[in-house]
């Protein structure tokens, strides 16, 4: 088959997924326009890699594109900065890392956010951190690609054969077909699309997904500030962002961090709309953004809820059966109070 007709097949393809999806968001919302546009800059931006402690070809990728908007755009040690003609009016950040693997050897590949800083901040007892044993068979013949951590460049495709936990080294390892020419520090990408299956989108969209949100408000015309951060996934994101602040001298009590948050299955991730926050295990939030948002959502019917009421009720359980509770985990919002 020609380069030619697998181009077609792909174009059909891409479609005829965009239309499904694009029908069911017209059912539910009737607004499938702005939901199409949104949807082309997500599929633009989740194929650049952004594994972390290797993200600068994704934050080189989201300076082009805000610089194409006429969005003021500075590029420090960890954060972009965006800003619009009325900075002050708003503060948005989200972090732009993502999982994925660094060659730490002769055909050795480790995950990366256990190598970017030693597990960072990492203590075995959040939810999330309880989470990457039971993933490793969900990576088993994943493709995935190499690129140089600066320009991004392609530097070879390749599938995950095994992967296995080193109890010594306390990481994951995972053996990798076809990236063995790789020198040790090479990051190595999920290989990834946008599907949809059973109403719903499925990608790693943590962390792409907060960013093409963002680059979507500054289309729909936002004028605020914006910050992307690095290292999220290993603790570090939340300095980066208070070097910023502190060196310009500026403080908020409206700063609105958009994360995704795991749940443990399909039904208490669907119970609610947007997730919200009281407080994670360093710091209790105190914002009037809350309320803004709260009474937004019951006048346009939004569902929501807060993820530390949910942790603190399945931590009743635990203990009841005299298990180990779940931490509220640490967030970069939690950091910065």
């Amino acid at each position: 088959m020609s380069a030619i007709n697998l181009y077609i097949i792909s174009c059909k393809v891409e479609k005829m997924f965009k239309e499904n999806f694009l029908e069911e968001v017209d059912k539910i919302v009737g607004n499938s326009t702005e939901i199409s546009r949104f949807l082309d800059i997500l599929k633009q931006i989740i194929r650049t890699p952004s594994v972390v402690g290797a993200e600068h070809p994704f934050f080189l990728v989201l300076k082009r594109e805000l610089d194409e908007m006429g969005i003021q755009t500075t590029l420090y040690e960890g954060v972009l900065v965006a800003e619009g003609t009325d900075p002050d009016s708003g503060m948005i950040s989200a972090h732009i890392d993502r999982h994925g693997l660094v060659c730490t050897g002769p055909n050795e590949f480790q995950y990366a956010a256990f190598t970017a800083y030693n597990r960072g901040n990492l203590t075995g007892d959040s939810v999330a951190e309880k989470t990457y044993k039971d993933i490793i068979e969900r990576f088993i013949h994943q493709k995935v690609q190499a690129y140089n951590p600066w320009s991004g460049a392609y530097l070879g495709l390749g599938e995950i054969d095994s992967a296995y936990l080193c109890e010594r080294r306390e990481n994951l390892l995972f053996n990798v077909k076809g990236l063995e020419h790789l020198y040790a520090g090479t990051p190595i990408a999920f290989v990834d699309t946008l599907t949809y299956e059973e109403g719903h989108l499925s990608a790693q969209l943590d962390n792409v997904l907060s960013a093409a949100i963002i680059l979507f408000l500054y289309e729909q015309g936002y004028q605020g500030r914006a910050f992307f951060t690095a290292s999220e996934e290993v603790g570090k994101s939340w300095r980066f962002l208070l070097e910023w602040f502190r060196g310009k001298d500026i403080s908020t009590n409206e700063l609105l961090v958009l994360d995704t948050s795991p749940f443990p299955n399909r039904k208490s991730a669907d119970a609610q709309h947007i997730v919200l926050r009281n407080k994670d295990a360093n710091s209790v939030f105190s914002s009037p953004l809350t309320s803004k948002i709260t009474k937004l959502c019951d006048k346009f019917n939004i569902t929501y809820a807060y993820k530390d009421l949910f942790i603190e009720e399945i931590n009743e359980e635990l203990l009841i059966q005299g298990k180990t509770p779940y931490s509220l985990g640490s967030t970069e919002m939690g950091r910065l109070v």
